[in-house]
């Protein structure tokens, strides 16, 4: 008995074909009915074709769509190349019908045809691809929209597009109505025999599932990965989260999240898929144990043997109750503190959006002038008045030792910063050996750099909460913070004041060891690529400087700050509390500024180690900065060992390259189906852009009045100021971040963080309104 043999798998024809075909195969899903006419028939037979139409659909609204003979093809879809015309009437029927064949452009070819369906009053509409189209990865990438507009997602014009990224192996369950979309996949791919394709759906009002458009989905460079190959990584990832799970010896609170912002914000600094070497660099200078000791030296509890990042194969997490506990002032009792950052981890939970804002909105780890007020939300959590007040008591104390005027330990650390700056020429023009002048430039950094910057960011920290709360209790007027920002002395706005100011030689004697991604071996300093960066900067005439605003308090201000720091029991007066505020943001920036001069000098001389054994930038940018420690200290081949070292990398990052996680994981389950959150970006002063969109990799001469759209944004892309753009839009990025605090300064709109989806859909737009007073960014075609 001869085996049944396999239907022979379908095959794309054009879009309407494809439908046309898949009608009566399609069990999950209902495909529209149509009418198709060819381009070159609508020209010759217009009347007749019409008339056919409107007897067709009667007084049904109609969609009509382009079926070019160059759309949908393998590895060209050319999606969105031809127009369609949705809520059409029999009466602008013609009309509608010769947008879409104008569309085709010049000559048309015997396969352009057009085709008529009618519209479907939507609920849900979106797009799916049944690939990560970027990583050949097994996920089903859904992005969707909830207002019942078609062509939301295809035409990027929505301003409520949701991503919902679930992994084909079914190791979670995918929500309703979701599901029905995943179910529609799964028969899409077998009918084609292809696990890489591009979906349009809707639901109609009924929750009915319609299939709108089916193409090959073209896959990126990494190609395409099974699930088999695949589910391996994420269930290492899974099952870490479950071991972690639960409680801790020497923690408090009984569970813990992940997020790539919540603490130090490694998606910011070093982006959500670090190569190797950044990771093994952050985590050695900032986030292994520097971090801890620095903070419990500010007062908060000691957490110095836990390492405050965690790598889920190459990417970078921060525990999130590791970095609750180290906001817990050290007097504070286990119990309420145990109870305080169980609160805060399930605040974090519930309110996801608000990872990247966490000492404004979840904890609270010093004392302000509000602090009474933002304790009251607290009361429906179960915590007593007594309990509030030791807390507020702990936070004023530990507040009161880092203000203080004389003995505050951010003054101590800005006195290391400067002896870090003398100490840096010593072991960089030394006759050491590469590996030793490296090994003691990272142990410099991290002594003399990152551990007093750590403080110093604290304190910077502090620094604008103060200011903030100054406002929210009216003791300041709001136009005065941004004023105030403005009249800072940062080392940013010098930097940009000396741009103008000094030949190029001597601004990058100052400033040519900056590079836009600090710890990204592959980005050039300044020095490196003055052109790019620098141009061709020339001295001003004398006397022509930048003009900063001038911050002042009234007499009563002043009478009324000092009442309240008397009120508040705060040991400093109104003259002491803005010179803390001043210069605590300031000497965060120059601190900045000068421990990455180090981090610097380190990624040069490592490229010069490198290729002394006939390794380039991008081998390096595989090597783990932790092998330093071992070279300086064992002996061997070190040729070899620095080749093992990037082959290793190398095979991780390619693994680190095929996951897709949510920037903040609340649970297993969250990596194998997550819905990526919405963010709520921190608007920069109260101003208005409407620009092109363009990125720092463009020509900086067309920079100049665009909204420049980044990833994220460190000091190393502070050249972006001086090129006269219009505005900022940054995926990454807190409200306290370095950029927030440089476009405050220059009283530049500026959206940071908002998120990684809506920055995909800003970065491919053509022009962006930025309307920071009302808290907006709009998509203009």
């Amino acid at each position: 008995m001869s085996a049944t043999a396999l239907p022979a798998p379908l095959v794309f024809s054009g879009k309407a074909q494809t439908l046309e075909t898949l009608g009566p195969l399609v069990k999950t899903a209902v495909v529209l009915p149509q009418r198709r006419f060819a381009a070159k028939d609508w020209e010759r037979n217009r009347v007749a074709i019409l008339g056919e139409l409107v007897v067709w659909a009667g007084r049904m609204t109609m969609v009509v769509r382009s079926s070019a003979a160059l759309e949908d093809r393998d590895g060209e879809s050319l999606a969105g190349r031809f127009a369609s015309v949705v809520g059409v009437t029999a009466d602008d029927l013609g009309g509608a019908i010769d947008r879409v064949v104008a569309s085709f452009g010049g000559a048309l070819e015997a396969g352009d045809a057009f085709f008529v369906q009618p519209m479907i009053d939507a609920s849900i509409s979106g797009v799916v691809f049944t690939r990560d189209p970027n990583t050949g990865a097994p996920y089903l990438v859904m992005n969707y929209e909830e207002e019942g507009d078609t062509t939301a997602v295809t035409g990027g014009g929505a301003a409520a597009l949701k991503t919902f990224v679930y992994w084909k192996g079914g190791n979670a369950p995918c929500p309703a109505p979701l599901d029905q979309v995943a179910a529609l996949c799964l028969e899409l791919e077998e009918l084609f025999s292809s696990d890489s394709l591009d979906v349009e759906f809707a639901f109609d009002r009924d929750g009915v599932l319609h299939l709108f458009q089916v193409r090959p989905l073209s896959v990126g460079a990494l190609g395409r990965i099974d699930i088999d190959a695949h589910r391996p990584l994420l269930e290492a990832i899974s099952e870490r989260i479950v071991r972690a799970d639960g409680p801790h010896p020497y923690l408090r609170g009984q569970r813990t999240l992940y997020g790539v912002m919540p603490d130090w914000n490694p998606a910011e600094i070093i982006g959500v898929r670090p190569k190797p070497l950044a990771l093994s660099l952050y985590r050695d200078l900032v986030t292994d144990s520097v971090w801890a000791y620095q903070r419990h030296n500010y007062g908060y509890r000691n957490l110095r043997s836990f390492p405050l990042l965690l790598s889920f194969h190459g990417l970078p997490y921060v525990d999130v109750r590791v970095s609750f506990n180290s906001f817990i002032p050290a007097d504070i009792p286990d119990p309420l503190a145990d109870r305080l950052v169980d609160c805060y981890v399930d605040r974090l939970a519930e309110m996801p959006t608000l990872h990247d804002k966490i000492e404004f909105e979840i904890v609270q780890s010093c004392y302000t002038f509000d602090l009474q007020h933002r304790l009251r939300r607290f009361k429906s959590r179960g915590f007593s008045d007594a309990d509030l007040e030791r807390l507020s008591a702990s936070l004023r104390t530990l507040t009161n030792r880092i203000l203080h005027r004389e003995t505050g330990l951010w003054r101590k650390d800005a006195s290391k910063i400067r002896t870090l700056r003398e100490r840096q020429s010593t072991v960089r023009d030394t006759d050491m050996d590469p590996v030793a002048r490296i090994y003691w430039m990272i142990e410099d950094c991290k002594r003399y750099g990152t551990l007093p910057f750590a403080g110093l960011a604290r304190a910077g920290f502090i620094a604008v909460q103060m200011l903030r709360s100054l406002i929210a209790t009216g003791a300041l007027e709001d136009s005065q913070y941004e004023t105030f920002m403005s009249s800072l002395e940062t080392i940013s706005r010098r930097m940009t004041r000396d741009l103008g100011k000094l030949d190029r030689d001597a601004f990058l004697a100052e400033y040519g060891h900056l590079r836009p991604g600090t710890y990204d071996i592959l980005c050039q300093r300044y020095d490196e690529n003055p052109e790019r960066y620098v141009g061709s900067a020339t001295r001003r005439a004398d006397g022509e400087d930048d003009l900063r605003d001038s911050f002042g308090l009234s007499v009563p201000q002043m009478r009324r700050i000092d009442d309240v720091l008397r009120e508040h029991e705060l040991e400093t007066d109104v003259v002491g509390l803005f010179d803390f505020i001043k210069t605590g943001i300031e000497e965060r920036e120059y601190a900045k500024f000068v421990f990455t001069r180090s981090l610097s000098d380190v990624l040069s001389l490592l490229a010069e180690l490198g290729a002394a054994h006939g390794f380039d930038r991008e081998d390096m940018s595989y090597f783990d900065a932790a092998s330093i420690k071992d070279f300086y200290t064992e002996t061997g081949d070190l040729a070899a060992q620095i080749g093992f070292s990037i082959e290793r990398g190398r095979a991780n990052y390619a693994q680190t390259r095929r996951i897709n996680l949510p920037p903040l994981i609340r649970s297993p389950d969250d990596v194998w189906a997550f819905e990526m959150p919405p963010n709520d970006p921190n608007f920069i002063t109260q101003g208005l852009a409407e620009a092109a969109v363009r990125s720092p990799d463009d020509d900086p001469g067309s920079l100049i009045g665009a909204i420049v759209v980044a990833p994220s944004a460190d000091p190393g892309f502070d050249w972006l100021f001086a090129k006269g753009i219009a505005g900022l839009v940054t995926a990454y990025g807190g409200i306290n971040s370095h950029m927030a605090i440089r476009a405050g300064e220059l009283n530049l709109p500026a959206a940071i963080g908002v998120g990684e989806s809506f920055y995909r859909r800003c970065r491919n737009a053509e022009r962006l309104r930025l309307d920071c007073a009302v808290r907006r960014i709009e998509i203009l075609p």
